[in-house]
């Protein structure tokens, strides 16, 4: 899989123009970071004929920082090449193993968001899906960290966007008062089964609520990337970049498909 001239052309005017004597082009850039992205390899392992190893790294890296990709997204999101709907969203998480190569940050970078549990060192996605292949928004939180706290943090983001009447699906991790609470007070709908212990249960639509099935799957596709289903990455802004670039490169890739 590699991005074409035709796709590339959707983003283009949204990556910074590179100055002076640079030899690798941007979509030279893209395609190197897709291949280590899909093939999880090492950056010193990419084919020679993408270019230097090095001189791509260095642009992905100082990409990273400046948020570059997030703002990528955030466009075509505006620009609905992302199309979302509002009717339903779905809020899960799931957990990333981070490989001995992505631990051992400098302390001068600030808390990363891996935590170490029983299974070894983690990192948590935290994400609200539109459906099966498109996120919203998403998250980073070390693997031991709960679902509800950080799952309210992303629902305050879809404060004000007008959406809402839509349901929020969620699974029984979200079903504190807490969180429900949140959902009411965003004027949106919680699709959410109370647990057993529950002394007042609620009703819920179990139709609707098999929909939560599409983040499963959104994270599925996610975890096609070799560098998503691993974390090597020992920044969180890079293992960042890494995410939205799946989620920009797949979306790019499905909407030029005939």
């Amino acid at each position: 899989m590699e991005i074409t001239t035709q796709q590339f052309k959707m983003i283009e005017h949204l990556l910074p123009v590179q100055r002076g004597n640079v030899k690798l082009s941007n979509i030279q850039v893209l395609n190197a970071v897709l291949y280590v992205a899909e093939h999880g390899c090492k950056w010193r392992g990419l084919p020679k004929y993408f270019g230097n190893w090095h001189s791509i790294y260095t642009r992905v890296n100082r990409w990273a920082k400046k948020g570059v990709l997030d703002d990528v997204f955030s466009v075509l999101q505006e620009a609905d090449v992302i199309n979302i709907q509002v009717d339903l969203v779905s809020l899960d998480s799931t957990i990333i193993q981070v490989h001995p190569d992505g631990t051992g940050a400098f302390k001068k970078n600030g808390p990363q968001a891996i935590g170490k549990s029983r299974g070894g060192w983690s990192t948590k996605i935290h994400l609200v899906a539109a459906d099966d292949q498109t996120a919203v928004t998403f998250s980073l939180s070390p693997g031991q960290a709960g679902d509800a706290p950080e799952g309210r943090k992303l629902l305050k983001r879809l404060e004000n966007c007008g959406w809402e009447g839509a349901h929020v699906i969620m699974d029984k991790a979200y079903e504190g008062d807490e969180t429900r609470q949140l959902v009411f007070d965003l004027n949106m709908e919680p699709v959410v089964p109370p647990k057993s212990n529950r002394l007042s249960p609620w009703k819920y639509d179990r139709e609707m609520y098999k929909k939560r099935n599409e983040v499963e799957r959104l994270f599925r596709r996610l975890k096609g990337f070799r560098r998503i289903f691993s974390r090597f990455e020992k920044l969180d802004t890079v293992f960042r970049f890494f995410i939205h670039f799946a989620l920009i490169v797949d979306k790019l890739i499905s909407v030029n498909r005939p």
